[in-house]
């Protein structure tokens, strides 16, 4: 599942006329960067929501021949990062699945990210598996909100400034669909709601990525991003 429906107003003025994910970094947009991604990592079909701009991104995908991409049109109303998983169910079916925003890029340090995910899921013990980065190892880590977590890897989430919090979620995991499944059927809702019924359970967990992330949120880090890629 790519998340790629946001209005990217931090982006303001590249998206007044084109969508976010259509952005080019270094010669590539970052829907395609998200998708090769997932390519690498075994991905065979993407559910791709669309809402701002959705022709331009209809008529981009279409053109992708690596994997199969579906589309959950979300042009009647935007429906955040949990509505925008719920109204996509019907197309992800029940297995567990990737989730991938398409505004985090990351340059290999070792295993891939992905690899990583994969190495770790536990669908036993687990619910959701958030891809995490290091603070301080990356571009885009601001402010307090990110994560801690105890030895087995379990996640505790915050906002607090103090004390600090050593990781952040740079957008990608593994989840469950079911998850969502006493979650509001229709509309739009987040999916913070869901992390924190899943740390109460002990079902949320993380792991931290072997790479160096760029989140690419505004068009300084765009050109930040560039930089490194290049």
């Amino acid at each position: 599942m790519v998340l790629a429906a946001g209005l990217g107003t931090r982006m303001r003025p590249l998206t007044d006329a084109m969508p976010k994910a259509l952005i080019p970094v270094a010669g590539r947009t970052l829907i395609d960067r998200v998708l090769d991604k997932l390519v690498e990592a075994g991905v065979t079909r993407a559910v791709v929501n669309v809402h701002h701009h959705a022709d331009q991104m209809e008529a981009h995908l279409a053109g992708r021949r690596d994997l199969e991409v579906l589309i959950s049109d979300e042009r009647a109303e935007l429906l955040d990062s949990g509505g925008g998983i719920q109204k996509a169910r019907p197309l992800l079916g029940e297995d567990p699945i990737f989730v991938a925003n398409i505004d985090s890029l990351w340059i290999d340090e070792g295993e891939p990210p992905l690899e990583t995910l994969k190495r770790v899921w536990d669908a036993e013990r687990m619910d959701i598996l958030l891809l995490l980065v290091t603070r301080g190892h990356g571009i885009g880590f601001e402010g307090p909100n990110g994560f801690f977590m105890d030895a087995e890897g379990r996640l505790t989430h915050s906002v607090r400034p103090e004390p600090p919090t050593p990781f952040a979620n740079i957008g990608f995991g593994v989840l469950k669909p079911q998850v969502l499944a006493s979650s509001p059927n229709a509309g739009p809702f987040s999916i913070l709601p869901v992390w924190h019924r899943l740390q109460a359970e002990g079902r949320l967990y993380g792991a931290v990525m072997d790479a160096f992330w760029m989140h690419v949120g505004d068009p300084a880090a765009r050109e930040a991003a560039e930089a490194r890629l290049r």
